[in-house]
């Protein structure tokens, strides 16, 4: 199987998990899921943008490699900081449940996103 499908399999397996123990184990008025909702299409956005431009740079040479995945990782880093900022100043979301939540997630989506990196990286060095 392709590493990038396979991610993307993983993806939508650990979504469904995680948004079926979410509305499994909190009470429906307990939490926003507005916002656990926003923090969620965050981090999978940012997750897919990682690996995409990992998978565009495995095959290129040392320096573009470096540029792209490290300055992809920055430029993806300063665009969740100002969407962050700009959901807490404009209130978009309840801010307890929304950082809670952004937190959370991105833990758990950037282990998988690490993961799809080595698995990409073991098929490539396999084939040479």
């Amino acid at each position: 199987m392709k590493p990038l499908f396979e991610f993307f399999i993983k993806l939508c397996i650990l979504s469904v998990v995680l948004w079926g123990v979410i509305f499994a184990a909190l009470n429906p008025g307990s939490v926003d899921y507005h916002s656990i909702f926003l923090a969620w299409i965050m981090v999978v956005t940012n997750a897919v943008a990682g690996y995409m431009l990992f998978d565009y740079a495995i095959d290129k040479d040392s320096s573009v490699f470096t540029k792209v995945v490290f300055g992809g990782l920055t430029v993806r880093l300063l665009l969740l900081m100002v969407l962050v900022a700009v959901v807490l100043i404009r209130n978009l979301a309840v801010i307890n449940d929304f950082v809670f939540s952004f937190f959370a997630f991105y833990c758990i989506y950037v282990i998988v996103e690490i993961l799809g990196y080595q698995k990409k990286n073991k098929q490539k060095k396999n084939t040479a």
